[in-house]
């Protein structure tokens, strides 16, 4: 198996994309096949062999594309077939992203994955997914410079407006700041921060906040054996009220108990490892 992750170099990329990622899951590789995706609020862009199925499920909801194809935020925890050899580049937009890219209303992508036709998307008159994967394997810095490159034009036709401003200093106190306190800090009501944070993302900011922090939850967790983990220090790290609480959030996020993600581990970090950045 290999895997990477590096950041954009030039700033009017970065100012949308988080970061571009590779993973290939070779035929010797008998990893669990049906990895889990846990909630995330950033959309991704899955760059992909044309011919390659994909499938994401979630309880009784299968949806399926081919080749490339875009992840939106979602609230679900995916499950996905991955018992064939793949190779995909991703693309990880930052939240909120694609309103300021002109794509569609960002409410009615959630929880969904969406075919695409890249050079239709960029306006590119040819672009190879097949030299860009063949290349991501040992020439990831080329591969990040081409994506760079490629993505750039598009960018320049990005609108930004009040809300995207808004919604961009709301983010940088999220993590760290009681959601309830936001407005008085940027000097806005609560009702004002909360629809310009939906319009701009389609979620809620509890549900980010509740995404982000499970994300680096799992991200810790990640470090620890089965026999290493206190949850009540978890809860507490973490900031939940108490033990129930914490068990509640995984059950309703990821379908788990803490007991039986410990004994699982099925999540895609799990499977595939933390993405450092190289």
């Amino acid at each position: 198996m290999k895997s990477w992750k590096l950041l954009p170099k030039i700033g009017s990329v970065s100012k949308y994309v988080e970061c571009y990622w590779f993973l290939e899951k070779e035929s010797h590789d008998h990893s669990n096949i049906y990895p889990k995706l846990n909630p995330d609020p950033s959309s991704h862009l899955i760059i992909s062999n044309l011919n390659r199925a994909y499938e994401y499920t979630y309880g009784p909801i299968s949806q399926k594309v081919n080749g490339n194809h875009w992840i939106f935020p979602h609230l679900k925890t995916f499950t996905m077939d991955h018992s064939d050899p793949f190779q995909i580049v991703g693309i990880k937009f930052r939240i909120g992203a694609p309103y300021s890219l002109n794509m569609p209303n960002l409410s009615s992508s959630l929880d969904k994955v969406e075919s695409v036709d890249i050079n239709q998307l960029i306006g590119l008159e040819a672009f190879s997914s097949d030299q860009l994967l063949t290349d991501a394997v040992e020439q990831k810095k080329q591969v990040c410079n081409i994506l760079d490159e490629i993505l750039s034009p598009w960018f320049l036709t990005s609108h930004e407006d009040k809300h995207s401003n808004l919604v961009r200093k709301i983010l940088l106190l999220l993590s760290d700041t009681a959601i309830t306190e936001i407005g008085e800090k940027l000097y806005r009501s609560q009702r004002t921060i909360e629809r310009s944070f939906m319009r701009v993302t389609g979620l809620t900011m509890k549900q980010v906040h509740s995404m982000t922090r499970l994300e680096e939850m799992l991200n810790y967790l990640y470090q620890l054996n089965e026999g290493d983990i206190n949850w009540v220090d978890v809860a507490s790290k973490y900031d939940f009220s108490d033990q129930p609480h914490l068990i509640r959030h995984l059950k309703n996020s990821i379908g788990r108990t803490p007991a039986e993600y410990a004994q699982q581990r099925d999540l895609t970090i799990d499977i595939y490892g933390d993405f450092e950045f190289n």
